[in-house]
C-alpha cells in the first residue's frame, strides 16, 4: 500500500543546514511517462546546498523538496509506462524531490540497478555520471590517449571523472586542496594530483605533459581559473565549464583562443529537457552501464547519513572534507 503522506526535506525558507528538518508532505503521483519510486537512498550534491541557501531555485515545475538523484524501487507507474515495471529497482536523475520517502521520476531518466551496486552506490551515480559524460566526453570530446585536467579531483564529479577516464584510456591530472586529498585522488586512480594551494597548477601541468598541455580541462571554479586553464590547454584544446564556485566572470585573451584554436564551452544539466536527459540515459545504458553491471564502475562513497541527519550531510559537503559522494538513506 502506498501511503498518502511521506517524510521529506522541504525547507520553507532559505538558510543554513538547520533548515533541513523532516516534514510531512503528500506522496506525489506519477504523470504521463513517469514512475513513482519508493526511495531507499538519495545523493547529496552541491547544487542542493545552493538551493537550500536560496541561491539556486528549482526549475519551473520541479518540486521544492531537495534532491536530484535517487535510488529505490518502482511502486507505481503513470500513463504510457508499463505497469509490469512495478517492483524494478532503479536509480534516476530527477529535477528535485529525492530527499523524501517517495519521488517521481521520468522513466526515461531511470537506469536499472544491477546486483553489482548497493543502493547507496546506485543513488550516488546519476548526477555525477550524467554530468561527467555530457561535459567531459561529449562536449569535451575526451578520447582514448588524451590527457585531461580535472579540478576538484576528490569531489563527486572529480572521482567519477577519474573512474571513467581509467575505463576509457584517458590520462587524468587532478587538482585538490591538500596533500592528503591528492593522495586520495591518486589512490582511486588519478595519474597525477596537484595541490593547488602549494603548487602552481599551470606550471605543474606543463611539466607533466612536457609542455604539450592537455586536451580538455573540466572546470568547476570559473573566475580567474579560466585564463589559467587556457594556459594548460594544448592547441585545439577544449575548456568545459560546469560550475562557477570561484566567480561567474572571467577575462580571457581572445587572440589566444583564435591563435591556438581553443574551444570554450560549458553546460548546466538540471534545466535541460526530459527528452535530452532521456537521450543521455539511453546512451549511458548502451556505453557505460554494461561496465557498471560488471562491477567495473562504482562511485566513491564518502559517508552516508539518515534522512533526519541531512543537516550533517550538508555540513560535511560545505566543509570540503569529503572524498567522493555523500548519500542520504531512508532506513
Amino acid at each position: 500500500m502506498i501511503p498518502k503522506m511521506m517524510r521529506a526535506i522541504d525547507p520553507e525558507a532559505p538558510g543554513g543546514p538547520e533548515v533541513l528538518t523532516v516534514v510531512e508532505r503528500p506522496v506525489p503521483t506519477p504523470g504521463e511517462g513517469e514512475v513513482l519510486i519508493r526511495v531507499a537512498a538519495a545523493g547529496v550534491n552541491r547544487p542542493e546546498v545552493l538551493q537550500r541557501m536560496g541561491m539556486y531555485p528549482p526549475p519551473p515545475g520541479a518540486p521544492s523538496i531537495l534532491g536530484m538523484e535517487v535510488a529505490g524501487t518502482i511502486v507505481a507507474t503513470g500513463g504510457g509506462v508499463e505497469p509490469e515495471l512495478v517492483g524494478q529497482p532503479v536509480c534516476a536523475l530527477i529535477a528535485g524531490g529525492a530527499y523524501a520517502e517517495y519521488a517521481v521520476a521520468p522513466y526515461g531518466q531511470c537506469l536499472p540497478v544491477p546486483e553489482a551496486l548497493s543502493t547507496a552506490e546506485a543513488a550516488a551515480m546519476p548526477e555525477t555520471l550524467f554530468t561527467v559524460w555530457i561535459n567531459l566526453f561529449e562536449r569535451g570530446f575526451a578520447a582514448e590517449g588524451d590527457t585531461v585536467l580535472i579540478h576538484g579531483g576528490t569531489s563527486g564529479i572529480g572521482t567519477m571523472a577519474i573512474a571513467l577516464c581509467n575505463l576509457f584510456g584517458v590520462t587524468v591530472i587532478v587538482t585538490a586542496g591538500s596533500d592528503d586529498k591528492c593522495a586520495a585522488a591518486k589512490a582511486i586512480g588519478a595519474d597525477h594530483a596537484i595541490n593547488y594551494k602549494t603548487q602552481d597548477f599551470v606550471a605543474e601541468v606543463k611539466a607533466i605533459t612536457g609542455g604539450a598541455g592537455v586536451a580538455v580541462v573540466l572546470d568547476m571554479v570559473g573566475g580567474d581559473y579560466v585564463a589559467r586553464n587556457m594556459q594548460c590547454l594544448a592547441d585545439d584544446g577544449r575548456h568545459v565549464s560546469i560550475a562557477v564556485q570561484g566567480g561567474a566572470m572571467a577575462t580571457i585573451p581572445v587572440f589566444e583562443v583564435m591563435r591556438r584554436r581553443l574551444t570554450l564551452t560549458g553546460s548546466t544539466l538540471r534545466p535541460r529537457s526530459v527528452a535530452f536527459k532521456t537521450a543521455v540515459a539511453d546512451e549511458l545504458a548502451r556505453t557505460v552501464w554494461p561496465l557498471v553491471a560488471e562491477g567495473k564502475l562504482k562511485p566513491v562513497i564518502d559517508r552516508t547519513y539518515a534522512l533526519a541527519d541531512a543537516p550533517d550531510a550538508h555540513r560535511r559537503m560545505e566543509s570540503g572534507g569529503h572524498v567522493g559522494k555523500i548519500v542520504l538513506t531512508m532506513d
